[in-house]
C-alpha cells in the first residue's frame, strides 16, 4: 500500500499521541517494503521537528508559522500556496524556495515575509506532504545518452530522464506519451521516468478519454488485493445479517434507471397511505457500510477514489464491479438497505415525521429512465398500474416538496440539464431547472432524504461529514448588481445586510424577465462560492439549509459511505436513556426522538474518536473532489474544442459572456442535430470562445472593468457584456481547448482581421473560470 506524507500526518489529531501499529493499520502496511517505508519517513519527519517520539509513541508538534496549501504555478515560473482556508491569502512561493515541489502538489509552507497591502506574504516550501503529479502527458524527445520526456503541461518546468524499460523509444521520438513517475527531483538528480503508453503523434491522435485519464491519473483498474477483497464478499445473506433489521421485503418497491446510463442502482422507492390519509414514502438506499469495512482493502481504495468519475460512457468507480453487483438494488434479490420511512402532507409538502431503519428489501420492478419518462409525461406505457399509481402520486408529491423546498429560499437556476449522476444540488448548491421529469422526481427525493438525515444527526448531536456552502460576499454581489444594471436589470440590496437565500430567489425571478437571462445568470452563479465537505456543521446557502449532508450514494461516493458508517455507530453505540437508573428509552432512529434527548448522545471518547476518524480524511475528500471535477470538465472540453475544429470557418450568432483588457468571450450554441458525441448526443451545445483585443484592428480598444465592455477610441464602437455579436471560428488549439473567434460583419464577413497572438502567449489567461491575478502578473520583485 502506498502511503503519502499527507495521508500519514493526518491521523494525528487532537495533540494524541499514535503508535505505530495503528498507523500501520490506518495506512495498510501489510508488507516489508511497506513496513520499511513507514519507518523512514516517521524517522525523517522526527528529525525534522513535525513528529515527536513520547513513550514509543508519536505525537504531531504545532509550529507556528508553518501552513498547509496547495501550490498552483504558471507558466511562466512563478507559484503560489493556496491555502484551504477560505480567505486567507495566498503565499509566493520564489523559484528557489520551492524545494523540488511541482504545481498541484499539496506542501507544508513556512511563511518568511509578512504580506501587506500591495503584495502577498512570501514563503518557503518546508516539506512535501502529497505529490499530485504521479503520471503526465509528455513528449519524447532524444538527448545524448538516452531520452527525455517533456511535460505537456507548461507548469511543469522540467524534463525527465527515460529509464528504457524494453521499449524502443527511438521509433517515438516527438510522440505524446503517458508517462510514470518512478523517482522525484533528488538534489542533483533530475526526475525519472518510464513511458507506459504511447498515446499517438500529438493530442488529436490520441483518445480524448486516454488523454483525461493519462493527466489525471485516473486509474481504470483495481489494484489484485483490492480484487481479491471483493471476491470474497459473501454471495448469500445470512440470519445473522438480517438479526436486527426491520423486514420489508413485502413492501412494494421499484428502482428507476440512472439518467446518464450508469447500471449501479443505489436507491428503490415505495409509497403507501396512512390511516389518517397522510402519504408514506420509502426511499431504501444500498447499505454498502455492512460490506466494506473501515480500514481493509476496500476501504481504503475507495477514499483514494472518493467518488466516481464520469468519463463519456466510462464510468471509473470507487469499488470493484464484484461489489456493485453484490450490493446494487436489482428485482428478486434480498438486499441490505437502510430505509427512510417518510410521513408526508401531500398537499403542503410537509414532512410529519420520520423514522430510518436498517432493513432489508426486495425490489418489485426495475423501471428504464425511458419507462420512468412515458408515465410521468402521460404517454402510454406497458407498466402494471400499482407502478403508473406510485410513480403518478411521487411525482404529486414532488411538486408539493419542491414547493416547500422553494418557500425556504432554495435556488433554481436557469442552466442547460444537469449531467450530476448523484441527483442532488450539484457542484453548483443550486438545482438547474430545465431537467427531465425523471431526474426532477429523483433530485427532489434525494434532496429530502439528505436533509432529513442531516436534521437527525444534528440533533442528536453527532459527528459528521456536512456539505456547505458559504454565503456570498457581499462585495460580489453588489457588483454583480452594478453589472445588471448595465444590462437593464435595476436592483438592490442593502449591502450592510446579511444576504439570504430568498433575496437570490428574488434576483433569479427578475433575471428570468429580462432579454439577458443568460448572462445575468452567469453573474449571479458567479458570485456563488463553492460547495466543501466539513467536519464542521455549517450553513448550506444555496439549499437554504441550516445543516446538509450526503447519504444517498455509497457506492459511487465516499463521504455518503461514511455516513452510514456513523449513523450505525449512532445504533449500536448510542445512548437512547439518560442514565441506567431512567427506565424509558427514546428511539434514536425516529424523529420523535430530538425533543426528548437533553443528553450527549455518544460517549465522549467514542464522540472523539469519531470526530478525529472524520477530520483525518476531509482534505482528501474535498482534494479529490476537485481532481474529479477537473477530470470530467477536460473531457467536456476537448469534446468541444473537437467539435468545433471541425467548425472553423463557420459563423455563429452569440451573446457576450464575458469582457477582459485582453478580448471578450463569446458564447455559441451549436445546434442539436449537429451535437452527435459528449455527455448529450442531440442537445443544443453551449461553447464558449475568445475574440482576442488583438483581431479587432478597426480601432485601439480601451477595456473599462465597470461596464465591462470594450471602447474604441474613434469609431466609438463597442463589446459589451451581454451584447449579441456575429462571430467566425477562426482557429481551436484541441489540448488547451482554447477556441479563437473573430468578428464578422452584416454581410457574413469576418473583419478586422490581424494576427492573432499566439496561444502559448494566452493559454494562462484563456478560460474565464480559471483566471487568477497570479496568472495574468508575475509577482513584483522588491523595489
Amino acid at each position: 500500500m502506498e502511503f503519502s506524507i499527507a495521508t500519514l500526518l493526518a491521523n494525528f489529531t487532537d495533540d494524541k499521541l499514535v503508535a505505530r501499529k495503528v498507523l500501520e493499520k490506518k495506512l495498510g502496511c501489510e508488507d516489508e517494503k511497506s513496513l520499511h517505508k513507514l519507518h523512514i519517513a516517521l524517522e525523517v519527519l522526527e528529525k525534522i521537528g513535525i513528529l515527536v517520539k513520547e513513550r514509543g509513541k508519536y505525537r504531531r508538534v504545532s509550529e507556528e508559522g508553518l501552513i498547509e496549501a496547495k501550490l498552483r504555478c504558471s507558466s511562466k515560473g512563478f507559484c503560489f500556496a493556496i491555502q484551504d482556508v477560505e480567505g486567507a491569502e495566498d503565499i509566493y512561493i520564489r523559484e528557489s524556495h520551492l524545494s523540488n515541489a511541482w504545481n498541484g502538489d499539496r506542501v507544508l509552507v513556512r511563511v518568511l515575509k509578512e504580506g501587506s497591502r500591495r503584495r502577498s506574504p512570501e514563503g518557503e516550501v518546508k516539506l512535501i506532504l502529497e505529490r499530485s503529479n504521479h503520471t503526465l502527458l509528455a513528449r519524447i524527445k532524444q538527448v545524448e545518452g538516452g531520452f527525455r520526456a517533456v511535460p505537456l503541461d507548461d507548469r511543469l518546468l522540467f524534463e525527465l530522464k527515460l529509464q528504457m524499460n524494453g521499449m524502443k523509444l527511438e521509433e517515438a521520438i516527438d510522440h505524446l506519451a503517458h508517462v510514470e513517475v518512478l523517482r522525484y527531483p533528488l538534489a542533483q538528480y533530475p526526475p525519472l521516468g518510464r513511458v507506459v503508453q504511447i498515446l499517438g503523434s500529438d493530442a488529436e491522435a490520441a483518445a480524448d478519454i486516454d488523454l483525461v485519464t493519462c493527466k489525471h491519473d485516473l486509474s481504470r483498474n483495481f489494484p489484485d488485493n483490492v480484487l481479491d477483497a471483493a471476491a470474497k464478499l459473501p454471495k448469500k445473506l445470512l440470519k445473522v445479517d438480517i438479526k436486527s433489521r426491520v423486514d420489508l421485503r413485502n413492501l412494494f418497491t421499484l428502482t428507476i434507471e440512472s439518467v446518464n446510463g450508469d447500471t449501479t442502482v443505489e436507491n428503490a422507492f415505495s409509497w403507501e397511505k396512512t390511516p389518517l390519509g397522510d402519504w408514506r414514502l420509502g426511499v431504501h438506499i444500498a447499505d454498502i457500510s455492512h460490506y466494506v469495512q473501515p480500514d481493509e482493502p476496500l476501504d481504503r481504495e475507495a477514499l483514494k477514489r472518493g467518488k466516481a468519475v464520469y468519463l463519456g460512457e466510462l464510468v471509473l468507480p470507487i469499488l470493484p464491479e464484484a461489489v456493485i453487483e453484490r450490493c446494487s438494488l436489482v428485482p428478486g434479490s434480498d438486499r441490505l438497505t437502510l430505509s427512510f420511512l417518510i410521513t408526508i402532507d401531500p398537499q403542503s409538502g410537509e414532512v410529519r415525521e420520520w423514522e430510518i431503519q436498517p432493513s432489508i428489501i426486495n425490489v418489485d420492478t426495475a423501471l428504464s429512465k425511458s419507462q420512468a419518462q412515458a408515465i410521468l409525461t402521460g404517454q402510454p406505457t406497458d407498466q402494471s398500474p400499482t407502478v403508473i399509481q406510485i410513480l403518478q402520486d411521487l411525482e404529486t408529491l414532488r411538486k408539493a416538496v419542491k414547493q416547500a423546498r422553494l418557500n425556504r429560499g432554495s435556488l433554481q437556476l436557469n442552466l442547460p440539464p444537469s449531467q450530476n449522476p448523484y441527483y442532488d444540488e450539484g457542484i453548483l448548491g443550486a438545482v438547474v431547472v430545465n431537467d427531465l421529469p425523471v431526474r426532477s422526481l429523483l433530485t427532489e427525493l434525494v434532496l429530502l432524504v439528505n436533509q432529513l438525515i442531516a436534521n437527525h444527526l444534528s440533533a442528536l448531536g453527532v459527528p459528521a461529514v456536512w456539505r456547505v456552502q458559504g454565503t456570498p460576499d457581499p462585495e460580489d454581489v453588489q457588483e454583480m448588481l452594478k453589472l445588471a444594471v448595465n444590462l437593464g436589470v435595476e436592483l438592490s440590496l442593502d449591502p450592510e445586510l446579511d444576504i439570504q437565500p430568498l433575496d437570490y430567489q428574488h434576483l433569479t425571478s427578475a433575471f428570468g424577465e429580462s432579454p439577458s437571462e443568460q448572462v445575468l445568470t452567469y453573474l449571479l452563479q458567479d458570485t456563488l462560492k463553492p460547495s466543501v465537505y466539513s467536519t464542521t456543521k455549517g450553513l448550506h446557502f444555496g439549499l437554504a439549509l441550516p445543516q446538509y449532508i450526503h447519504f444517498c450514494s455509497p457506492l459511487r461516493r465516499y463521504p455518503d459511505l461514511l455516513m452510514q458508517r456513523v449513523y450505525h455507530t449512532l445504533l449500536e453505540q448510542g445512548r437512547d436513556r439518560r442514565n441506567t437508573r431512567v427506565k424509558e428509552r427514546v428511539n434514536l432512529r425516529h424523529s420523535s426522538c430530538h425533543a426528548e434527548i437533553n443528553w450527549n448522545v455518544l460517549p465522549p471518547e467514542l464522540q472523539q474518536e469519531l470526530q478525529s476518524d472524520l477530520t483525518r480524511v476531509i482534505v482528501q475528500i474535498n482534494d479529490r473532489e476537485k481532481e474529479v471535477q477537473e477530470a470530467e470538465a477536460d473531457l467536456a472540453g476537448l469534446q468541444k474544442a473537437q467539435l468545433m475544429k471541425q467548425r472553423i470557418g463557420q459563423v455563429f450568432q452569440g451573446v457576450i459572456t464575458g469582457v477582459q483588457s485582453y478580448g471578450f468571450f463569446v458564447e455559441i450554441e451549436v445546434p442539436a442535430a449537429e451535437v452527435e458525441t459528449g455527455a448529450n448526443p442531440g442537445v443544443p451545445l453551449r461553447v464558449e470562445g475568445l475574440v482576442h483585443v488583438s483581431s479587432l484592428k478597426d480601432d485601439w480598444y480601451e477595456y473599462r472593468a465597470r461596464q465591462q465592455a470594450l471602447f474604441g477610441r474613434k469609431n466609438r464602437a463597442s463589446y459589451r457584456l451581454g451584447d449579441r455579436v456575429a462571430v467566425q471560428v477562426k482557429s481551436v488549439d484541441y489540448y488547451r481547448q482554447q477556441i479563437d473567434l473573430v468578428t464578422v460583419g452584416s454581410d457574413g464577413v469576418a473583419k478586422n482581421l490581424g494576427v492573432n497572438v499566439p496561444n502559448e502567449d494566452i493559454s494562462d489567461m484563456y478560460l474565464r473560470n480559471d483566471i487568477e491575478r497570479s496568472d495574468l502578473e508575475p509577482y513584483p520583485e522588491d523595489e
